[in-house]
């Protein structure tokens, strides 16, 4: 089961360490400790609450943006993975941006991917390739 760390949860929901933490106390984000006795959150748990966020219109601000390019790289969470014989449906919750994508299954499956994984959605005209980030 992949895990996040607290500070790790806060960048992706685009928060605050405190803010997770506080929904955490609150019980609106579920949380266990992992063998250093710190607080962890389940990818799917986190999966689903970014994209009650989302829904509940409860976003980040985005911050002013320095530079950007024709490629775009969006940081989230797979929350939804469907996958037929040859074809799978990826849905990834990127802050309050829902991306999806059409892969085969067979890229699905060699991703390992499922609700919770942390993923990248690189943008390139009407391509959309995930990708799986080093963790240290």
């Amino acid at each position: 089961m992949t895990t996040f760390r607290v500070r790790e949860a806060a960048d992706l929901l685009g928060v605050s360490d405190d803010t997770v933490r506080r929904w955490i106390d609150a019980g609106r984000l579920a949380s266990t400790t992992d063998a250093g006795g710190r607080n962890v959150v389940a990818g799917a748990e986190l999966a689903a609450f970014a994209q009650t966020l989302a829904t509940a219109g409860e976003q980040p601000t985005p911050g002013l943006v320095r530079s950007e390019s024709a490629r775009n790289r969006f940081v989230g969470l797979v929350t939804r993975v469907v996958r037929d014989t040859v074809m799978a449906q990826v849905e990834i919750q990127a802050g309050p941006h829902r991306v999806v994508s059409l892969m085969s299954r067979e890229a699905a499956d060699e991703l390992q991917l499922e609700p919770g994984v942390l993923a990248i959605a690189a943008i390139k005209s009407t391509n959309v390739v995930v990708e799986l980030p080093e963790r240290s």
